[in-house]
């Protein structure tokens, strides 16, 4: 069946990001020119989604103004002659169906993702992280959009993380399918070190059956207190087993300053029009670190 839904989470605070989060989302922080949340989109697109849903909360509204039209920019950017530019801010726009709700409350991404029910209906759906931006090779979505096709059970975008720091993220069990495929027989979110099970966790992405929302509804609050959506993926593990993709971009987390350095410079240094001129600054830069 192919995937036509997807949904973003962004209702998150940015908290490890303040003060640049306190009065812009942590969504539309640049990646060079274009927002964070910007990349997310196009890559849902790249992958074959129509219809997205983003997840907002309070103070969020300028990723709302973000992909809508502009009248009074594009008829100032007509009049300069400047058609390019009048082109790029309708593309963004037309990307595709865009739909927004409120997360009223910050109870976790399980229930952020609950949030998204009515709109899923019993359809397949994807879910991309908020926070994480993908960047090169085949779009990360549609890897994951690609194994839900062949086959029919929950996908996870899987990621190698170092021993020390897997506590921060979730930890899989795991057996080989085939290269950069697994199946996933368990996981656990945030675990101590005796409670690992692999260096592999799940990262940014994940394809769901509909059936994820009736265990969300039993899915307890977990780590942190929120509801986890990684609890509920465990269980669809535990009854049917689930498939991990270990897919080819570079993940950057942007919800981490660190992450949000790498993705500037690394998708700098690819950038059609100041590609060229930043490698060079760099290179007259390196010498004085």
């Amino acid at each position: 069946m192919k995937i036509k839904k997807a949904v973003i989470p962004a209702a998150g605070l940015g908290t490890r990001v303040l003060p640049a989060s306190k009065a812009m989302p942590k969504e539309m922080l640049p990646i060079v020119d274009k927002p964070a949340i910007q990349y997310i989109v196009e890559e849902a697109v790249a992958s074959g989604i129509e219809d997205i849903l983003i997840i907002t909360s309070r103070g969020k509204t300028t990723v709302e103004d973000h992909f809508d039209r502009n009248p009074e920019l594009e008829q100032k950017l007509l009049s300069s002659g400047k058609q390019d530019v009048y082109e790029q801010m309708v593309r963004i726009s037309s990307l595709a169906n865009i739909e927004y709700i409120r997360q009223k409350e910050t109870k976790g991404l399980g229930h952020a993702v609950y949030c998204a029910k009515t709109f899923v209906g019993d359809e397949p759906f994807a879910v991309l992280y908020g926070d994480d931006v993908i960047y090169g090779g085949k779009p990360a979505c549609r890897e994951l959009c690609d194994a839900y096709e062949q086959y029919g059970l929950g996908i996870a975008g899987v990621q190698e993380v170092p021993l020390d720091a897997i506590g921060k993220y979730c930890s899989l069990k795991v057996d080989p399918l085939s290269p950069r495929l697994f199946k996933i027989f368990d996981m656990i979110e945030k675990p101590a070190p005796e409670e690992v099970m692999s260096p592999y966790a799940i990262l940014g992405r994940c394809v769901l059956p509909a059936k994820i929302f009736s265990i969300l509804e039993q899915t307890p609050p977990g780590a942190g207190g929120e509801i986890q959506l990684t609890d509920a993926m465990r269980r669809l593990a535990l009854e049917e087993t689930m498939i991990g993709v270990e897919y080819e971009g570079t993940r950057y987390d942007m919800g981490n300053k660190l992450g949000i350095l790498q993705a500037i410079v690394e998708v700098g240094l690819q950038h059609a029009e100041v590609g060229g001129a930043f490698r060079e600054y760099l290179r007259a830069l390196s010498p004085k670190l």
